[in-house]
């Protein structure tokens, strides 16, 4: 009877029978939800460590990747420039044998009629 006067003013005896203010059984749920909330606590702290280390890696990946790519960037732009400076040296080149080959006209022309002129005089 005077458990029940207790319990409804909303005191409470525990198992060792000491005054509680809280019902024991919202005591015990209390302290299951308390060490449910360090559990998972815990493991977001570990959860947040392997995350931390898979951004890390990620981030590693990624400057390697951008490192790889300036290089391809690079040797593109080198074949490219390679390539330019062939093409420039092939229209030189081919300048050249354009002004050979008229050299070689001029100076067939300049022979020709001389060899012409040395086979119309008489041998004495």
């Amino acid at each position: 009877m005077a458990k029940d006067i207790l319990g409804e003013a909303g005191l409470h005896f525990d198992e060792l029978n000491k005054l509680r203010v809280l019902d024991p059984d919202v005591t015990q749920q209390t302290i299951e939800l308390k060490e449910e909330c360090k559990d998972f606590v815990d493991k977001i702290g570990q959860f947040q460590k392997i995350v931390g280390g898979l951004i890390e890696l990620v981030d590693q990946l990624a400057k390697e990747a951008e490192n790889e790519k300036m290089k391809a960037i690079g040797a593109r732009n080198l074949l490219k420039s390679i390539a330019k400076q062939r093409e420039a040296q092939q229209q030189q080149l081919q300048a050249l044998i354009a002004e050979k080959k008229m050299q070689l006209e001029s100076r067939k022309a300049k022979i020709l009629p001389n060899q012409k002129n040395l086979c119309t005089i008489p041998v004495t």
